[in-house]
C-alpha cells in the first residue's frame, strides 16, 4: 500500500484529501505546514506528497524546493494542490521540483488518476 503525505494548513482540505485517498486504499499522513511536512517526509519517506502552496512559516514552493534538493527525498514525487491558479505559479512549482499541479477544489477522480499514473 502506497503512503501519501498531505502537507496543507487547512484541516478541511486535509480531511477531504485524506478521505479520498484512504477510500482508494492509500496510507495517509499529514502535516500542517512546510517545516513540519519536511520533517515528516524525512521520517516516513512517503511514496508521494500532496503540497499546498499558501501556508504559514514556510510556503509550499519553499518546502518543495528543499525536499527536491535533499538526497533522501529528491525522488519523492510532489503534486502541488493549491488555490493559486496562475500559469506563473504552475511554472514556478515545476521549477521548484513539483511533478504536477492541481487547483483546488480538486476533482477526486482526476487526483486519483494522476497519483496512479505517477506511482504506477
Amino acid at each position: 500500500m502506497a503512503h501519501i503525505l498531505i502537507i496543507d494548513d487547512s484541516p478541511t482540505e486535509q480531511y477531504v484529501l485524506r478521505t479520498a485517498l484512504e477510500g482508494a486504499g492509500y496510507s495517509v499522513s499529514s502535516a500542517n505546514d512546510g517545516e513540519a511536512g519536511i520533517k515528516l517526509a524525512n521520517e516516513t519517506l512517503p511514496d508521494l506528497i500532496l503540497m499546498d502552496v499558501v501556508m504559514p512559516n514556510m510556503n509550499g514552493f519553499q518546502a518543495t524546493r528543499k525536499l527536491s534538493r535533499q538526497p533522501q527525498t529528491a525522488d519523492i514525487p510532489i503534486i502541488m494542490v493549491t488555490t493559486k491558479d496562475q500559469e506563473t505559479d504552475k511554472t514556478w512549482a515545476k521549477r521548484q521540483g513539483a511533478r504536477d499541479y492541481m487547483v483546488k477544489p480538486v476533482n477526486k477522480a482526476e487526483l486519483l488518476s494522476k497519483i496512479k499514473d505517477i506511482l504506477g
